[in-house]
C-alpha cells in the first residue's frame, strides 16, 4: 500500500485554531476574517441557487427534446402517403 505525505511548504503559513491563538490577533484581524467568510457564505448561497436553476434548465431542456422526439416518431407512424404508392 503506498502512502502519500503533503511536502511541507516553507511559504505557507501554517493553520490558524481561533480558540488558542484567537490572543494573537488584532481587532481588525478577526473583522476582516468575519467579513470574509461573511462573502464566503454569500458565494456559496448564490452558486447553490445557481446550480438549482442549472438542473432546472438542464431538465426542461431534456423534456424538451424528449418531448419534440416522440411527437416526431408519432407523426411519422401516422403517415400513410407511403402505403397508397405501393
Amino acid at each position: 500500500m503506498c502512502t502519500f505525505r503533503m511536502a511541507s511548504n516553507s511559504n505557507q503559513m501554517p493553520r490558524l485554531d481561533l480558540h488558542k491563538d484567537s490572543k494573537k490577533l488584532s481587532r481588525a484581524q478577526l473583522d476582516y476574517m468575519r467579513i470574509i467568510e461573511q462573502q464566503n457564505l454569500e458565494r456559496v448561497r448564490r452558486l447553490a441557487k445557481q446550480r438549482s436553476n442549472n438542473i432546472m434548465v438542464g431538465c426542461l431542456l431534456g423534456f424538451g427534446v424528449l418531448g419534440i422526439y416522440g411527437y416526431s416518431i408519432y407523426s411519422v407512424k401516422q403517415e400513410k402517403f407511403l402505403d397508397e404508392l405501393d
